[in-house]
């Protein structure tokens, strides 16, 4: 079987047969220095988490550029070390607190009593959000 430079060049081929061949089994790779990972530091996921909090409208551009990180490095920072998803155009925790539980079940309750109290309260009942 010939091997074709341009699928896998035969320099690295050649590294990878002598690494074996001198008794290394590992195929994952060793650590290596180069630019350190910055964007996925407690710090950096502080200043991301403070600019969703403040805005809960913020994009992941405008995100990334507050924080001076790419945009493919703050997705998941927010998606995956903060756990918030994207809701409309609001960004929303994708697992509630236990005091965030509680207020729920304590709004629900009332919510409840009111409805059982008052058969008319449905009807009169209106909803929105903070805007």
């Amino acid at each position: 079987m010939a091997f074709d430079d341009d699928a896998m060049g035969i320099t690295q081929f050649k590294v990878w047969y002598n690494q074996f061949k001198d008794g290394c089994s590992s195929v994952e790779s060793e650590p290596h220095s180069g630019r350190p990972l910055t964007c996925r530091n407690d710090q950096v996921i502080a200043k991301v988490n403070a600019e969703v909090m403040w805005n809960c409208r913020v994009t992941i551009r405008e995100i990334a550029e507050q924080v001076t990180i790419s945009t493919s490095s703050a997705h998941p920072v927010v998606t995956e070390d903060l756990a918030i998803k994207k809701e409309s155009p609001n960004f929303l925790p994708k697992l509630l607190m236990a005091e965030q539980k509680q207020f729920h079940v304590e709004v629900s309750q009332d919510m409840f009593d009111a409805t059982n109290s008052d058969p008319n309260f449905v009807n009169v009942t209106i909803t929105g959000d903070e805007s």
